[in-house]
């Protein structure tokens, strides 16, 4: 989020894009646009599902109701408020329900630890639960070999294809997240906005990683045996029943109201912005550009006859165009949520919420990270390179994928290990996508014809002013915060090595 705000959001802001798709127009052209959009046209909806599945298990554990029911009852809820609202609904709820998120998840973190003596107590209860549950307790520790991880992954994986290509990855280029970021007042608040999110982001694992670990040390110690989704029966609970679960063992009638809302709410900031996006997506960066021309012409020769001019044609075009994207925006939200709760339901394959995530993120976001760091870094990157390293780059994370789902002893190629499990895949699968996408950017680029330095200006370093902050006081300038935030990092990633 800091290499966000301080290297990439200028290019952002400055070329006054709607959309990271927007971006690779500019940069790269129409065709690499068009794979971008469809790129995260899927990645959105995919996502979306997502958030609608973990919704409906919190229902359905908290509140027993029907997993199916609770699907469809989120997903038209949703609907609604973003059809009616569009993205200026979707920003007022994210920033309503960010803090209900905060006040209500920090329920469990501070009454688990309470019940377990603290954090000293709960490292004892987990090691004394679990055959190898020290490993658990430490960040970097376990990670010299992929025997000594309980996730089987090393630390080539985390560091390159889970720290750098799947995380710098996604808080750089994707759609939601740039799309709130660049709908600020002016270019140091694009800049502070993923900055001061940064300091959130540190925080986060207070109210996901803790209650896991509170977990492990209190559900386990009462005989209850946690199992894969894939493979849970009717009647047993799985890694992603933890949080409610919880729930339900610490709240009362009232913290438990706060507790669902909160998780509600987390999920439903989540669809909500994917579908949004999704919209987007379709309406500005797939249907505009590619869809509405092949009609375009009918409805042209039309419009003139009835008109009898161009100066009253382009009126009448110009007072149509608005109306009919906002009508396909809303018809698209619809489709969104619809496709999302086919989604919701492929979800349930995964043997963990988090392993379809990072799937995802190998998938699409990882070779569009590899596209749009180019891009902006390297003025030598032509259009016909941006394009083939995309496609080619997407088209091998999605073949890794399933060459591992037909051969799974290919996932000892691929992660280099006899030993690795399936979430090493995933961050290896991302790191080999980003590689093979660079590779294929650069070669392609060399073979074809450069675009000039005046097309590049707004979009490349070294062909672009940037404004500084330097008449601004140094506790007001983003790259302080953005020092800061760095220097934090580095203290709590000593503190649990």
């Amino acid at each position: 989020m800091v290499f966000l705000g301080l290297v990439m959001m200028p290019f952002y802001y400055i070329s006054r894009t709607h959309s990271v798709p927007g971006y690779l127009k500019l940069r790269y052209g129409e065709s690499t646009r068009a794979v971008g959009g469809v790129c995260f046209a899927f990645m959105t909806v995919l996502m979306s599902g997502i958030n609608m599945y973990a919704m409906a298990a919190v229902m359905q554990v908290v509140l027993g109701w029907n997993l199916h029911f609770s699907i469809w009852v989120s997903s038209i809820t949703v609907a609604i408020y973003v059809a009616l609202g569009g993205l200026t609904s979707a920003i007022f709820n994210e920033v309503l329900q960010f803090f209900l998120i905060w006040l209500g998840a920090l329920v469990i973190p501070i009454v688990g630890l309470t019940e377990t003596g603290g954090w000293s107590g709960l490292k004892d209860r987990i090691i004394h639960n679990l055959t190898h549950g020290a490993t658990y307790l430490h960040m970097w520790s376990t990670l010299g070999n992929f025997q000594d991880n309980p996730m089987g992954i090393q630390w080539v994986g985390i560091v390159f294809g889970l720290g750098f290509v799947i995380s710098f990855g996604y808080w750089t280029t994707d759609f939601l997240v740039v799309q709130r970021v660049i709908t600020t007042k002016d270019l140091r608040s694009a800049q502070m906005a993923p900055i001061i999110g940064a300091f959130f982001k540190m925080a986060v694992p207070l109210i996901v990683i803790l209650p896991g670990l509170i977990g492990l040390g209190v559900l386990n110690s009462h005989g209850m045996t946690l199992v894969s989704a894939n493979l849970a029966k009717p009647g047993q609970y799985t890694y992603n029943d933890v949080l409610p679960l919880l729930l339900v063992r610490y709240a009362g009638p009232g913290l438990l109201g706060l507790g669902v809302t909160a998780l509600i709410a987390g999920f439903m900031s989540g669809m909500a912005g994917n579908v949004t996006a999704f919209a987007t997506v379709w309406t500005y960066d797939i249907y505009r550009p590619l869809i509405r021309p092949l009609f375009r012409g009918r409805e042209t020769v039309s419009a003139a006859v009835a008109a009898g001019g161009s100066a009253e044609l382009n009126e009448i075009e110009a007072a149509g165009d608005d109306q009919h994207y906002l009508k396909m925006g809303r018809w698209s939200t619809i489709v969104g949520v619809l496709v999302s709760i086919g989604t919701a339901y492929l979800a349930m394959q995964f043997s963990s919420i988090m392993d379809y995530v990072q799937a995802l993120f190998s998938f699409f976001v990882a070779p569009l990270f590899g596209t749009i760091l180019l891009g902006m870094l390297w003025k030598r990157a032509t259009p016909a390179g941006g394009f083939w390293g995309l496609l080619t780059g997407t088209a091998s994370s999605v073949g890794m994928w399933a060459w591992v789902k037909v051969d799974p002893s290919a996932l000892s190629i691929i992660a280099l290990s006899k030993y690795a499990q399936p979430m090493a895949q995933n961050m290896y699968q991302a790191l080999w996508s980003w590689c093979i996408c660079v590779a294929v950017t650069v070669v392609v680029s060399y073979m074809t014809q450069p675009l000039s330095e005046d097309r590049l200006k707004g979009l490349v370093y070294g062909c672009t002013e940037i404004p500084h902050s330097r008449d601004l006081a140094w506790y007001k300038r983003p790259f302080f915060w953005g020092m800061l935030a760095l220097v934090l990092l580095v203290v709590l990633n000593i503190m649990f090595w």
